[in-house]
């Protein structure tokens, strides 16, 4: 089996509001949240998982999350802490298409975007309570896609997808296994936090509650069978605590 590298990008930080991490708790309290990427250093190809945002679009569309990013924490800049350029990333899998996923997707000029259809579909035609979230439109630009739908799908030996929608309609989270410790998931949106896991209650931005509601029960037995450590998108105090590149996991 093989052992991947797997790197943590600092993305910077946004503020919601957190009846928006949490449905209708806590309306008017606002709590600053991280942006990150998961870069994968496999045998196979450099696969990247979500490209963090991109903070001119958010400082035009979006002033009011508040973006804090130093220059240190573009994409260019932290794949460069783990020795590789934007051109070097093989595969990009985007766990859904909100701006604050994609916003370096655009430099990723040799890469293969691996995208659930459905979701696409929703970025292209988002709903009306959909536009912002999908607001950042430059990841079509030109790219590269691989269209798929579907669970436990593998993206390369040891790299698995499983479908975790509701937040979105095409939304996967992302699974890295490593010889002799346990697995990575990382749940993109699926689960903001371990709050979300825990408690089983939903962002306050979804698509569909319901499917919402099943896929953290979902992220939460594929973690003890698996069995997996659990990276929610969106939760400051363990972030914190994580390696970040360059220093990396497995390998």
């Amino acid at each position: 089996m093989t052992n991947p590298k797997v790197y943590i990008l600092d993305s910077g930080s946004l503020v919601i509001d957190r009846s928006q991490i949490m449905w209708h708790f806590d309306i008017g309290t606002p709590v600053r949240f991280p942006v990150y990427s998961v870069l994968i250093d496999h045998p196979d190809g450099l696969v990247l998982y979500d490209s963090g945002y991109d903070l001119d679009h958010v400082l035009k569309v979006l002033p009011f999350e508040l973006p804090e990013q130093t220059p240190d924490q573009t994409l260019t800049a932290q794949l460069a802490k783990a020795g590789f350029r934007p051109e070097d990333v093989d595969i990009v899998v985007n766990s859904h298409l909100h701006f604050d996923h994609v916003g370096g997707n655009g430099k990723l000029t040799h890469a293969t975007t691996v995208l659930h259809r459905d979701e696409l579909v929703h970025a292209r035609v988002p709903q009306p309570f959909e536009r912002l979230g999908y607001s950042d439109m430059n990841f079509d630009l030109g790219a590269n896609y691989k269209l798929i739908a579907g669970d436990d799908y593998e993206v390369l030996p040891g790299i698995r997808l499983f479908e975790t929608n509701g937040h979105t309609a095409g939304h996967y989270s992302l699974l890295v296994e490593l010889t002799g410790e346990n697995s990575m998931l990382f749940t993109g949106d699926a689960a903001y936090t371990f709050e979300n896991l825990e408690r089983e209650v939903i962002a306050g931005f979804h698509l569909d509650p319901s499917q919402s509601v099943e896929s953290l029960r979902r992220l939460k037995y594929l973690a003890r069978t698996l069995p997996a450590d659990l990276y929610p998108s969106h939760d400051m105090d363990p972030f914190l605590s994580w390696k970040k590149a360059p220093e990396y996991y497995g390998g």
